[in-house]
């Protein structure tokens, strides 16, 4: 017999979904929008800005993880936890999630259009409740098989003119749109490690083990591995601070408070914020066909969250 629902990871709990939870979740989805416009903006290559990214968030937070230590109560209330291990089963498989997606991601962004990479990302909700229809036995509706064929729809208008395009630009979305399956199994994770270990122990554990798996990866692939100006450092400490460490500590802690499959709703604001950063820092401006395609891929995948 398959477990309940309630007992998943991804699904809802008992505790209230507060107000704290969804704010952080969309100030960390602002705060990684940022991150196509750091990574188009750095002078080394799309991997090796990915283990940057890392490891110099990984100076952030460790010893963050190490001075505060908080968890959540059966109440939904913080208080501080008792020290446990910075590392578990939970954690170390969401770091190697969270290195697969940015390494995949971060070419994708080199290869295709902010907009289409942030969005093609974002199907990750819809991998959220398939999995727990395969594996946990959460239960599918028709509601949601309908928001998938809209969110197909959408995908087609958003990477439709691509095919007609050169094969680095269509091998961009199909790079974003794999990048949403790790970026699932990462939010799954996250919600499962959160039962156990504080939002700073998840965010330094998950980015420790992140940057470990990715520095072989950019050293076998990039070609300009170290950053070759002080500009080119700041662009770096910037993705790190800002999109990593501030974005996923906030989304680690609102993926604490909030269920994984309802709470990605409000993440949706990540792609809404990236597309607005990269018309006004580069010029990147919508076509009609991504602002339709966007516009309903977005729908889909608001209408999944209502499964």
């Amino acid at each position: 017999m398959p477990p309940s629902p309630r007992s998943l990871p991804l699904a809802p709990d008992a505790r209230r979904v507060d107000s704290a939870g969804w704010a952080a979740l969309l100030l960390g989805g602002a705060a990684i929008g940022f991150a196509p416009i750091g990574i188009r903006l750095a002078d080394v290559s799309p991997t090796a800005s990915a283990f940057w990214r890392l490891a110099l968030a990984a100076v952030v937070l460790w010893p963050a993880a190490g001075v505060r230590s908080w968890r959540t109560d059966a109440r939904g209330h913080e208080a501080p936890a008792a020290r446990r291990p910075l590392f578990s089963a939970a954690i170390l498989i969401a770091g190697l999630f969270f290195a697969a997606d940015l390494g995949v991601w971060h070419l994708s962004v080199a290869y295709t259009s902010v907009a289409n990479a942030t969005l093609e990302a974002n199907f990750a909700p819809l991998f959220v409740t398939l999995a727990g229809w395969l594996l946990f036995g959460l239960r599918v509706t028709g509601r949601f098989l309908a928001a998938m064929a809209l969110t197909l729809v959408g995908a087609a208008i958003l990477i439709g003119p691509h095919f007609a395009a050169s094969g680095r630009t269509l091998l961009g979305d199909a790079l974003g749109c794999l990048t949403a399956v790790f970026y699932a199994g990462y939010m799954l994770a996250v919600k499962a490690a959160s039962r156990r270990a504080s939002t700073l122990q998840i965010a330094a554990g998950g980015t420790i083990v992140a940057a470990v798996a990715a520095l072989p990866y950019a050293l076998l692939t990039a070609d300009r591995f170290w950053p070759r100006s002080g500009r080119g450092w700041l662009v770096l400490v910037a993705l790190a601070v800002v999109a990593h460490a501030g974005g996923q500590t906030l989304i680690a802690y609102g993926l604490s408070r909030v269920p994984a499959a309802i709470g990605s709703v409000a993440l949706l604001v990540q792609p809404i914020m990236a597309a607005l950063y990269a018309a006004l820092l580069l010029g990147e401006a919508l076509t009609p066909a991504q602002l339709c395609g966007g516009i309903v891929v977005l729908a889909g995948i608001w209408l999944a969250q209502r499964n």
